[in-house]
């Protein structure tokens, strides 16, 4: 009995630094995932237009992790979200912050498919919104399927009133998706874990308390490379 004490001592004494290694590792996965799914998007020929994800405030990404993942009312996505920096959204592009994904309406879209997600923010007001708390789509912040192709017409009005542009890819294909109904927001407890402090996902966008962490790198640097400048219009700025 001693003995057997003795190794389960051992046992949770070395569990608990794999399990936190382990929590690690799905985090830097995650951001990993999400530098991955966010070019093979772009560099898909009937693609995000370009001259959207240039007048984009905010990138969100969501790769899809485990199949069957979003269950009505019981599972959520997690990703990252990167901005421009500045108090307008006009410098290169931040850090992340880690980002989850809930509701029902998800479920029912995906059929229980695994799926990536990318999400544009296209003014100021919504990212400011999903930064600071839970946003639900289509309520708080106005969302719309977002148009794809390289000639695709993005200035239609559904557009150019919507706060976020969202995009899907699952079985291979891409598409403009409608996730109205479903909330973004800051999954705060996987900062923790990716900066190793608590941080607050405002302070990594606009104070940058924290440097790009080297998971997000090739993220960052294609974000950087593929739209380095805000191309707004001046009055969404203000």
């Amino acid at each position: 009995m001693k003995k057997f004490a003795a190794l389960l001592a051992a046992f949770v004494i070395l569990a608990g630094p794999l399990a936190a290694a382990s929590k690690d590792d799905k985090e830097t996965d995650r951001l990993e995932n999400c530098g991955i799914v966010l070019k093979e998007i772009m560099d898909i020929p009937d693609d995000i237009p370009q001259d959207l994800i240039d007048k984009a405030e905010c990138v969100i990404i969501y790769p899809s992790v485990v199949k069957g993942a979003f269950i009505v009312g019981a599972s959520y996505g997690r990703g990252a979200m990167v901005c421009r920096t500045g108090e307008h959204f006009t410098g290169p592009w931040s850090a992340p912050t880690m980002m989850a994904l809930e509701g029902a309406s998800v479920g029912f879209q995906l059929g229980g498919q695994a799926t990536d997600f990318v999400l544009l923010v296209m003014n100021p007001r919504g990212a400011r919104a999903i930064l600071n708390n839970k946003v639900k789509l289509g309520a708080d912040a106005s969302a719309a399927a977002g148009p794809k192709g390289r000639n695709a017409e993005a200035s239609t009005d559904v557009t150019l009133r919507a706060e976020v542009l969202t995009y899907s890819r699952a079985r291979g294909l891409f598409a403009g998706i409608s996730l109205a109904g479903s909330t973004v927001r800051p999954d705060n407890g996987a900062n923790e874990k990716v900066y190793g402090k608590k941080v607050e996902a405002t302070d990594i966008i606009f104070k940058g308390k924290v440097a790009v962490p080297g998971p997000a790198q090739k993220l960052v640097a294609y974000l950087n490379q593929k739209t380095p400048k805000n191309l707004s219009d001046p009055e969404s700025l203000k």
